[in-house]
């Protein structure tokens, strides 16, 4: 451990104050970029402008007179970025000489451009120029909207959607696929939790989170395991420009669940050290819809914690980052009082009698006996080292995820399900020098985690141990407007878990069994080991026909280990009400996609369209056991699930619509369809009931009217006023086999909001204050995935709701002060 945390901290050893002044290091040589930035129309110089360099993390404000400048970067070409407000943002390379000079010259914004991405590629990238369907959400569209986490804000990308239980708990999906299948990584690191489990969600500070980023598709050649459905990458705030110290302080109020929330950050960069703090608190009582009324356990409290500091010198950059979340979030299980649908809460661990939940609680603040509780400590190190004209980075991380459900209610201090997860992930990439239009990388990167699940009184995994390793190497070739890239990994996972015998107390629950001396004793979980390894690459074009025109075809195939829950899992699975068994025979998940695209870009109007076919074998999915009378299978009072294996294939695309008539109106479309199959599965035939997969969205879409304003003499800037229908179409192909889904009737939900700056007489910002209302006409709807759908403790009631509704009516108050 000593030695992982001396790793992480070596970057910073080679920073010494002599790099600053010298021109000559690894790279052979330091330079300058500076220039002037200006509007198109008039000339004038844009004040304020940004310049950013995404692969240098480094970026500057033009001055007064619109001049920018950069000192001490080491050779390379890099992709700039020039945006002002109001203004179109500007993109150009740059090969970077001892004084380089680049202007730009911004036109007043119509429609977005093609945005920069970096999340697996061989270096920053345009969009319109990445073969891999990648999609980016901005800040500007994260705070314009109402959301209840960061999940739920980037869920409003075409062809991504989020399973929830509540409205603190959500994981994405990416056209179709989630859990293990999307991996989440935070500044480009990777994120490891219990993913395996469906109750509770990432765990990332949502005001912490600057823009996403999110791979559409097998991004297994960058990333490995885990990547078979794609990437979601959530950028933090970026560090400050040289010179500044700025900050703000954020505050929202949401009134169905009566949400308050709060966030406060300063940083600042002087002579390239960079430093950034940030505090953030969110805490709610139980949300409400017209169905339910409150609906009793899904109050939260939440706190986030994250510290930074970084050097840029002449080597390149080193950043060093701690982060804390805390999460108390309780546990619905939707029991009702028979005769009134009251919800009713369980007080004893025989639970023989439920008592109705009083008003005063369901509007109570105070976390319940029974609830979980979420903490994930995350320290990493993100380096970029310049060598000859190359670049290497180094990233590290170490993170610790602790997660307690406490579901005895006569015992609350003592957790049911307590598992202990270390991390330990590293990824190491070499960029070889461009040379005329070749960029290869070549890199490796994986990790070595530990989990602990003996501490518990619950067990439904093993404690076990795994590390990946993979090897890969990409290569990108421009040919003028033309764009080739490509790449091939090999990945290996040894994973082991540990046997595990357990005893009664004589009470209520089991307690582990140590040593040798196992004889009375319930074998849980056997010892378990073996060796998983994949094969997986990609190869795709862009092509730019015009200014208009571009297109994009790729081909991936992605690879992933099964989970500890897939493999090993023996127990009541927390918060669905049902035993979970394992198969320890099971193969890697294997897939293909293909995957077309088409964009058309014009002063007016931006238009997008993607299609992709993905074939999946060995795809894991559930299965009810049944028992040799044909009923359902029981144990301990639960109906019994193992996963097994099939060949499945998923199909669809996306389609949106941006249309700006008018300089200041925008009138945006957008709508997702994707279709699941079960091709086969050996030795089950394929039925009417199990012939779609569970857990795919239905085709959604948002259609968003929205207009800028600003008005000098009332000292408004960048206001807006939006009017928007989020629709979703009835769910009529859902896994019906042992009623695990049921279908879903479609609707459509009223959302709107206005919002603006305000300055003082000098021009300068002084806050910004923004009101949103979502499901304004207070619509009764259940969202497909939704696991609250299925908390009816009733399924047979005459009555016309079944299962928990999603949130109803709530309007929400946001400030933001910028320092």
């Amino acid at each position: 451990m000593k030695t992982f945390l001396l790793f992480i901290f070596s970057g910073l050893y080679f920073i010494s104050p002599a790099q600053t002044s010298s021109k000559k290091n690894l790279s052979g040589f330091l330079g300058t970029l500076s220039g002037k930035v200006t509007d198109s129309s008039t000339g004038k110089p844009l004040s304020g402008a940004s310049v950013y360099i995404a692969d240098l993390k480094l970026g500057v404000i033009a001055n007064e007179s619109g001049n920018y400048r950069f000192a001490n970067l080491p050779s390379g070409t890099y992709l700039v970025e020039a945006h002002a407000i109001g203004h179109s943002t500007q993109i150009k390379d740059i090969t970077i000489s001892e004084k380089s000079v680049l202007d730009f010259e911004l036109s007043l914004q119509y429609t977005e451009q093609s945005a920069v991405v970096v999340t697996g590629q061989s270096k920053a990238t345009q969009i319109k120029r990445s073969p891999v369907p990648i999609v980016t959400m901005s800040h500007a569209d994260i705070v314009g909207n109402l959301s209840t986490n960061i999940i739920d804000a980037i869920s409003k990308i075409p062809g991504v959607t989020q399973l929830t239980t509540g409205p603190n708990v959500s994981k994405p999906f990416i056209r179709g696929l989630g859990f293990n299948r999307i991996l989440t990584l935070y500044d480009g690191v990777r994120q490891e939790g219990q993913q395996w489990g469906d109750e509770h969600g990432i765990e990332v500070d949502q005001y912490g989170v600057d823009h996403a980023e999110v791979i559409k598709g097998p991004a297994s050649l960058t990333y490995g395991s885990d990547a078979l459905a794609g990437v979601v990458n959530l950028i933090p705030t970026p560090p400050a420009p040289e010179g500044k110290v700025q900050g703000d302080v954020q505050a929202e109020f949401q009134t169905n669940n009566g949400l308050f929330g709060g966030s406060a950050m300063m940083e600042g960069t002087k002579n390239g050290l960079e430093w950034m703090g940030r505090l953030s608190h969110k805490e709610a009582s139980n949300y409400s819809d017209r169905a339910d009324g409150r609906v009793y356990n899904t109050a939260f409290n939440e706190t986030d914690a994250t510290a930074s500091i970084g050097l840029h010198r002449a080597f390149g950059y080193s950043h060093l980052n701690i982060s804390l979340f805390d999460d108390l979030q309780e546990i619905p299980d939707g029991s009702r009082d028979s005769a009134t649908r009251q919800f009713t809460k369980q007080i004893t661990d025989s639970d023989t009698y439920r008592p109705i939940v009083s008003e005063k609680e369901l509007h109570s603040y105070a976390i319940t006996p029974l609830h979980q509780h979420v903490q994930l400590y995350h320290i990493y190190s993100t380096n970029n080292f310049a060598l000859g004209t190359g670049r290497l980075t180094v990233n590290l991380g170490f993170e610790r995820s602790v997660r307690r459900e406490y579901s005895h209610p006569q015992e609350p201090e003592v957790p049911g399900l307590y598992l202990q997860l270390n991390s330990y992930v590293y990824d190491v990439k070499y960029f070889f020098p461009s040379f005329n239009g070749w960029d290869i990388t070549t890199g490796i990167n994986g990790m070595y985690q530990q989990n602990t699940s003996t501490n518990g009184t619950e067990f439904i995994i093993p404690s076990f141990h795994q590390l990946d390793i993979g090897p890969f190497a990409m290569v990108k070739k421009s040919f003028g407007n033309l764009d080739i890239s490509g790449g091939i990994r090999f990945d290996s996972r040894a994973f082991t878990n540990q046997q595990m015998y357990t005893v009664s107390n004589g009470v209520d629950y089991n307690t582990p069994v140590y040593g040798k001396d196992t004889a009375g004793a319930y074998q849980a979980f056997p010892y378990y080991h073996k060796l998983f390894s994949g094969l997986s690459g990609s190869l795709g074009i862009a092509y730019v026909f015009s200014n208009k025109w571009s297109a994009k075809a790729n081909i991936s195939r992605g690879y992933r280990s099964p989970n500890i829950s897939e493999i090993s899992a023996n127990g009541v699975h927390p918060g669905t009400g049902i035993y979970q068994v394992g198969n320890p025979d099971f193969n890697p998940e294997f897939n293909v996609q293909e995957d077309l695209g088409l964009n058309f870009n014009t002063k007016i109007a931006v238009i997008n369209f993607s299609v992709f076919y993905n074939s999946v074998t060995d795809y894991i999915f559930n299965e009810k056991i049944l028992n040799n009378e044909g009923a359902d299978s029981t144990r301990d009072g639960n109906t019994v699930y193992q996963f097994r294996q099939g060949r499945a294939a998923l199909y669809g695309g996306e389609l949106s619509i941006d249309i700006h008539p008018i300089e200041h109106l925008h009138f945006e479309n957008s709508v997702s369809l994707v279709y699941g199959n079960l091709l086969s599965s050996p030795g089950k035939p394929i039925t009417d009931s199990t012939r779609y997969l569970p857990d795919i969205p239905p085709m959604h879409g948002l259609s968003e009217l929205k207009y800028d304003f600003k008005n000098k003499n009332l000292h408004l800037v960048n206001g807006f006023v939006q009017l928007s229908a989020a629709f979703s179409g009835p769910q009529n192909r859902p896994y019906l086999a042992d009623n695990t889904e049921t279908a879903t009737p479609g609707y459509t939900l009223i959302n709107a909001g206005v919002g603006a700056g305000f300055t003082n007489k000098q021009n300068k910002l002084i806050f910004n204050i923004y009101l949103f209302a979502n499901n304004i006409f207070d619509v009764v709807y259940q969202d497909h995935l939704s696991r609250l759908k299925y908390f009816e403790p009733y399924p047979n009631s005459p009555g016309p709701y079944h299962g928990i509704y999603n949130m109803g009516r709530n309007i929400s108050v946001k400030l933001d002060f910028p320092l």
